[in-house]
């Protein structure tokens, strides 16, 4: 068991996804140092330091959900980080959750699976989240991977654009190794297309393709996307019960409608859904 210093936690325990990275890392033999932030907020100068050390905007690690974003107008995009962060000192709330700090970094663990990019040692064995979902680990796989290409064209999805296609691919295994899929996304900017997503036949109706979108939507935030996109022809319906919002093809940015997806490989019937990206 390692130190208890050697991690720590600025958790909320009413947050599934705060309960979750807790239980994430003492599935990895870690006892962290348990921050009830609400209860005992960081001071500015620490709160201030905590959020420059992840790399992100002070503006990331704001949550609107619960909390009063809207009624003090935080998404005011004039909003200085002083004001921001004038506003988390007021109402800790606001303050998202859960911040995980290591010798490895500090992350905005959400999904509460991104605490693995933190964690000195790694979990082998596979634990189920709150919702009785399990725990995944995401790798990146080469887009020319031939394993990947044999999936997806097992499941009907196109690979002809794969050798040529900006994006980044993953592997999705349960913490002990079972790989359960696979999905990528090409960044443009602060819009990005999500594509190649299949979960294995045998790995299906475990609420395990939500768990990879999740994880697909935090790694291209952490590129800077805002928004994601996606085609599909069977899948508009599971789509929409995950955030995302059907529009018409025209209705997609230039970079996106110019993917080789959209300007060909899809068919015309194949329906085109968005949602924002927020942590």
């Amino acid at each position: 068991m390692s130190g208890s210093m050697d991690v720590v936690i600025y958790h909320n325990p009413d947050c599934g996804t705060s309960r979750n990275a807790l239980a994430l890392i003492r599935h990895a033999g870690i006892e962290p140092h348990v921050v009830e932030y609400l209860k005992s907020p960081p001071s500015r100068a620490l709160l201030e330091q905590l959020l420059a050390r992840t790399g992100k905007p002070v503006r990331a690690a704001l949550r609107e959900k619960g909390t009063p974003f809207a009624e003090l107008r935080l998404g005011d995009p004039a909003l200085s980080d002083a004001a921001l962060i004038d506003a988390m000192m007021a109402h800790p709330i606001l303050i998202n959750r859960p911040l995980v700090v290591s010798l490895l970094g500090v992350k905005l663990c959400r999904p509460s699976e991104t605490v693995l990019d933190v964690l000195p040692v790694a979990p082998n064995a596979d634990i189920a989240k709150d919702d009785g979902t399990l725990f995944l680990r995401d790798e990146q796989v080469a887009a020319a991977e031939p394993r990947l290409a044999k999936a997806l064209r097992d499941a009907g999805l196109p690979t002809q654009d794969l050798p040529a296609s900006p994006g980044r691919f993953f592997s999705f295994r349960t913490l002990g190794g079972r790989l359960v899929g696979y999905g990528g996304f090409e960044p443009y900017g602060a819009d990005v297309l999500l594509r190649s997503l299949l979960v294995k036949d045998s790995e299906r109706g475990q609420g395990l393709g939500r768990n990879m979108v999740l994880l697909l939507l935090s790694r291209a935030f952490d590129l800077g996307a805002r928004k994601a996109w996606v085609l599909t022809e069977g899948a508009a319906g599971w789509f929409e019960t995950n955030g995302f919002k059907a529009l018409p093809r025209e209705a997609a940015p230039p970079a996106i409608a110019a993917t080789p997806q959209a300007a060909g490989l899809c068919p015309a019937s194949a329906r085109l859904l968005s949602r924002s990206i927020a942590l």
